[in-house]
């Protein structure tokens, strides 16, 4: 018999600041703020979404930017990273990695600054009440000017010793070439701090292949890319560069069209780490749990296996070596059970 997930402790490294939003937050948040919400993200929710033209990951964006709107107070922030923390401790997961881009708060809450300490307070604060642990990954937006990145990076090397412990790269591949920004993750790599850029999801292997050659990536977000290139996989493979896979994601921005065609037994079969992620399930329905569902019931994934995409979220995290020992410990135990 097939033992429960919701008891396989696991990591979570792929979640957005935004997207990781109940919804019935949102909808609270937007009556007590007097925001309007699209029929999309009220009574048509999940939304319908496909972003592999312009026009779809503009709509993308918009709702995105709408369910940002919501967040306007302090206290707005904590309650939604507490409420992530609960979250992850109910499905099993003992390590979040959230991603925040402070620039989309600055003007609200002062400036880069002042966003990033009220960010890393409320994560302490849930971490802290739930019993979760919580790192942030400070994140730059392909679509702005790489100066911004660079910007970014030296304020995220700040607060290495506040709870920062990585520097991404996101939004439309297709708006910005890695190797563009590689200013700014030579400032966040000298730093001490993971480089962990967005890469192969809206386009091919070869945005995958940026990432690590110019980028130094020590995970890639999504990757699922990679899957078209075999020597590139024996790449991630050789260095155990991880891909932050999120299955559903890929569905819902039209990357693949059914959760079969995402290449997840193909890269694991290859020995590519991956830590499944849930991205955004303000936007995508779905939380960390559905990803492993997935995987024992669409791509056959066995238990054995599921403990080994376990131990590759937690291996590759930045979490303390002493609580990557416990977990493992105890995702043995799970196994044996």
């Amino acid at each position: 018999m097939s033992r429960p997930l919701l008891g396989l402790p696991k990591a979570h490294l792929h979640l957005h600041f935004t997207g990781s939003m109940r919804h019935s937050t949102l909808i609270e948040l937007a009556i007590e703020h007097g925001v309007h919400l699209p029929d999309a993200l009220v009574q048509d929710w999940p939304p319908q979404l496909r972003a592999t033209d312009e026009r779809g990951w503009f709509r993308f964006q918009r709702l995105y930017d709408i369910a940002r709107s919501v967040l306007r107070r302090p206290e707005d922030v904590y309650r939604l990273l507490r409420e992530a923390a609960e979250d992850e401790r109910a499905e099993g997961s003992r390590w979040l990695e959230i991603q925040v881009d402070p620039s989309g708060y600055a003007q609200r809450f002062g400036g880069l600054t002042p966003t990033l300490e009220l960010m890393l307070d409320a994560a302490e604060r849930a971490a802290k009440q739930v019993g979760v642990g919580m790192a942030v990954i400070v994140a730059a937006n392909r679509t702005r000017h790489p100066l911004d990145a660079r910007t970014l990076a030296r304020l995220a090397t700040q607060y290495q010793d506040r709870g920062v412990i990585g520097f991404g790269l996101s939004n439309d591949e297709r708006r910005g070439r890695a190797r563009d920004f590689d200013g700014a993750f030579r400032i966040a790599k000298r730093a001490g701090l993971l480089a962990v850029p967005h890469g192969g999801e809206l386009l091919g292997a070869v945005s995958v292949a940026e990432c690590v050659d110019d980028l130094d990536a020590d995970r890639v977000g999504h990757g699922v890319r990679a899957a078209e290139n075999a020597r590139l996989m024996e790449r991630l493979a050789d260095r155990q560069i991880a891909c932050e896979v999120c299955p559903l994601s890929n569905v819902g921005l039209g990357v693949v069209e059914r959760p079969e065609d995402v290449p997840l037994r193909r890269l694991f079969d290859a020995g590519v780490p991956i830590a499944l992620g849930a991205d955004d399930p303000l936007l995508f329905g779905a939380r960390l749990l559905p990803q492993y569902e997935l995987a024992r019931d669409v791509y056959g994934f066995r238990d054995a296996e599921l403990a080994e995409l376990a131990r590759q979220s937690i291996r590759s995290s930045a979490a303390p070596d002493s609580l990557k020992k416990e977990l493992l410990t105890e995702i043995d135990t799970w196994l044996a059970g």
